[in-house]
């Protein structure tokens, strides 16, 4: 089969990777991908929000299957267009892919289904939204309504922290358009747990739980990011924990969707009321999706092959039981302003590291060589008989590669490890 994987980070290099690995693979682009991609995909120079760009592009090569990773292309109606035209493309419709693009529909939706989330006010104006905050206790939590790449997320602990948030997102415009509305939530207190789902318009199938570290400093301190860095093992959630989420939250929210097909996200907290919703994101989140695919034993092209025909039911998935961690590699002042160009060394190195593998995401490829292309560099993956294995293998090879200003956390899987005491 001809595949196509839409999307340039870590995530779709980690999915490029686990696609290789199927026999009834015969070739795989990915648009844009990224350099290290190149060894196991030919890249396509067209952009992942260029629908019509890449739908001409996958009914010209004949594409039999696309797989979108990033969330912007699908808000935009990539596998509308894809449909339209008869191609197998795996995601959400537009419409379905709300539940992430629009922070307020979501919530909305919460509501209407019952569905155990924070309470929480929408503001579509800057004095509505400084009127609530007068009123609130915190810490309290600003969401931009719209996609904002993972940086649209404020804890605020103060009523001068939340007033300055409000402000950047609705009247400077820091995040564009993605912040003219906000939704202001309580602040939920307990451990945040990823829990995934492979759906098929009919049918889901959960995959292993992991945990996200959005922070950007030990500690869980700093501003948010895309993500520093996650694990997978399988207690991250406890037996009762897993049944009320996939009862009072997934299947709810499944059969209230209609026909949703694709990734489905769920950001929990576990508070010690239960299992809360954060958010759904209409896709595999990133890291996540580097520490779940590395334990997926079924080969994922099958799986991605039954959600096209609606029949995930048919497949038992299989898991290996080894820890899996992701530790990312960041240039310097990420999140916010960075420098690029900078020459990646070690990567030859790692590659002879057992039970390690690292997937790319900011990175350029110029002559031979790797440079910094963004603010999420490397992913270094690792698995492990235990969580302490796989963060050893991971942090070694953290160490291992280098760049001018390369930074990580040094804390990842350290609740994880806690846990196990």
């Amino acid at each position: 089969m001809k595949l196509l994987v839409i999307g340039s980070g870590g995530r779709e290099h980690a999915i490029v990777d686990a696609l290789a690995r199927s026999t009834k693979v015969k070739k795989i682009f990915a648009a844009p991908g990224n350099g290290g991609m190149t060894e196991e995909a030919e890249l396509v120079p067209i952009r992942a929000d260029d629908i019509t760009s890449l739908s001409n592009f996958a009914q010209n090569q004949h594409i039999d299957l696309t797989f979108v990773g990033p969330e912007v292309p699908l808000s935009k109606g990539v596998v509308d267009v894809f449909r339209k035209h008869g191609l197998m493309i795996i995601g959400p419709a537009a419409d379905q892919a709300r539940l992430e693009s629009s922070k307020s529909f979501a919530k909305q939706f919460f509501r209407v289904n019952k569905i155990p989330t924070a309470d929480s006010f929408e503001c579509s104006n800057a004095m509505d939204a400084y009127r609530i905050l007068d009123n609130s206790r915190y810490p309290i939590v600003i969401k931009a309504d719209g996609l904002a790449a993972g940086k649209g997320v404020v804890i605020a602990e103060n009523p001068d922290d939340a007033r300055s948030t409000v402000h950047q997102f609705m009247e400077t415009r820091t995040l564009g358009e993605a912040g003219a509305k906000v939704v202001i939530e309580e602040f939920l207190r307990g451990e945040e747990a990823s829990f995934h789902v492979f759906a098929d318009g009919v049918d889901f199938q959960p995959m292993v739980p992991a945990q996200d570290h959005k922070r950007r400093f030990d500690g869980d301190t700093g501003p948010n990011t895309g993500g520093m860095g996650a694990y997978s093992v399988d207690n991250i959630l406890s037996r009762q924990q897993h049944e009320t989420v996939l009862q009072r939250i997934i299947k709810p929210t499944l059969e209230a969707a209609g026909s949703y097909s694709g990734i489905l996200y769920a950001g929990l907290m576990l508070t010690a009321e239960g299992p809360k919703l954060l958010e759904y994101n209409a896709r595999f989140g990133d890291p996540e999706t580097q520490v779940i695919l590395s334990r997926l034993r079924t080969d994922l092209l099958e799986v991605f092959i039954d959600i096209a025909e609606h029949r995930l039911f048919s497949r038992k998935l299989l898991w290996h039981t080894e820890a899996a961690v992701t530790v990312v590699l960041v240039s310097s002042g990420y999140p916010g302003k960075i420098e690029t160009g900078k020459e990646i060394l070690g990567l030859d190195e790692a590659k002879r590291i057992s039970g390690v593998k690292v997937y790319h995401a900011g990175t350029r490829l110029d002559g031979g060589r790797f440079y910094t292309a963004g603010g999420r560099v490397i992913n270094v993956t690792a698995r492990g008989t235990t969580l302490a294995e796989a963060l050893e293998r991971a942090y070694f090879v953290a160490q291992m590669i280098e760049f001018e200003g390369k930074d990580y956390r040094r804390d990842i899987g350290k609740k994880g490890l806690a846990k196990q005491k």
